[in-house]
């Protein structure tokens, strides 16, 4: 067995214990959405990625499924997907919106009639509600004026949280991938470069490894935008004795990874060394704390006052987890308001960001969760890089 796919009936598992659950809930069925940033519920249903257009998984509660494309993506659809129903649909057509003159659609009410046991619903769960496009809901509202529309995430993304063993295959691939390119920009990052060469480095060695894609919007930053939660790399140039931050993934049959870490070409002002040598202390310290059974909200808790006793809380912005799987980022959130218990085969990001005014760190690695700590889907690059 290649143990970077999922098989076929792996899908076809899920879709059944995802019946189970909108049964449980007292829908009729639930309409799981997709775009081509946020794969990830078409994806884990169906083996399907958008590109250009939106898609959607339609799953009554009991009898087959039906995968729900735009315009362009029919065929696309049948040699990717795992679905033998497809059926396509002007309301997933991509945003500049073409008008496909001579070409047939179904509705709403077809799909409904066709797929639905009774040929008819009346409570609807929509899966991806934050992500649906404004049209179906539009179409929705005017072909089923009398079915209820119900936000139904709950129902779909727990199936998400606890990782097969495939699953984490493809992810323990992802990140070895990862820290190869990682490596290989650590050889090849020169002062001068911009930003972007440096994606440019890891892309390469992102597809001539084996990823698909990369697993998320690739981060090299260098001086003052290191102190971006969230940003983009540009034409800003490498330069010597300051903080570089790097976060590189790759994906592998869905799957996303991320190795990230601040390096640097020669020694940092001790300030800003300082702020890194504790970033990884940290880094170091959440790993610590986490393990099957322990409750999530609480770890972030203890994480939050041993940063503080330790005087660092001024340069905390949020922190220490997230969950990834086939997005970087994913549900279930770990916050100080979280109630639920982490369990065994969870996989999460250690992500461990703190920012002054004119710079910040993040050290991230992948953990799967196990019985008293966690195995490291990456852990190589934990250590201070001075070139």
């Amino acid at each position: 067995m290649n143990t970077t796919t999922i098989p076929k009936q792996e899908f076809y598992d899920r879709l059944k214990k995802f019946q189970v659950n909108i049964q449980k809930a007292g829908f009729d069925a639930c309409l799981v959405h997709a775009s081509e940033s946020d794969m990830a519920n078409v994806r884990y249903l169906s083996e399907y990625w958008p590109t250009f257009e939106a898609s959607a998984v339609f799953v009554p509660a009991e009898g087959e499924s039906v995968l729900l494309v735009g315009p362009e993506s029919e065929i696309y659809a049948a040699h990717r997907s795992v679905f033998a129903n497809i059926e396509k649909m002007i309301e997933y057509r991509e945003s500049a919106e073409p008008e496909c003159p001579g070409m047939a659609f179904a509705s709403f009410t077809d799909v409904m009639a066709k797929y639905s046991p009774e040929g008819r619903i009346n409570k609807l769960g929509i899966v991806g509600w934050a992500i649906t496009p404004l049209p179906v809901y539009m179409s929705l509202k005017e072909q089923l004026p009398e079915v209820e529309l119900i936000k139904a995430d709950i129902t779909f993304l727990p199936l998400r949280f606890v990782k097969s063993e495939n699953e984490l295959d493809c992810m323990r691939k992802a990140y070895a991938i990862s820290e190869l390119a990682v490596e290989t920009i650590i050889n090849e990052i020169k002062p001068g470069m911009t930003e972007l060469q440096v994606i440019g480095i890891a892309q390469r060695e992102i597809y001539k490894h084996g990823g698909e894609y990369e697993g998320h919007s690739l981060y090299c930053f260098c001086g003052a935008s290191t102190n971006n939660a969230i940003s983009r790399p540009t034409h800003n140039k490498i330069v010597k004795n300051e903080v570089i931050q790097l976060n590189i993934g790759a994906r592998v049959s869905g799957y996303s990874s991320s190795v990230g870490l601040p390096i640097s070409i020669g020694p940092l002002p001790e300030r800003k060394r300082s702020l890194v040598d504790f970033g990884l202390e940290a880094h170091f310290k959440t790993i610590e704390m986490l393990g099957a059974g322990i409750p999530a909200g609480e770890i972030v808790k203890d994480y939050e006052a041993w940063v503080k006793s330790r005087g660092f809380e001024k340069y905390l912005l949020y922190g220490p987890c997230h969950s990834i799987g086939m997005m970087e980022v994913e549900q279930p959130w770990m916050e100080s308001t979280s109630n639920y218990d982490l369990q065994k085969n969870m996989t999460f990001q250690v992500d461990t960001f703190f920012y002054d005014h004119d710079f910040g760190l993040r050290w991230e690695n992948g953990v799967i969760i196990k019985e008293g700590g966690v195995e490291k889907l990456s852990s190589k690059y934990m250590k201070v890089i001075e070139i």
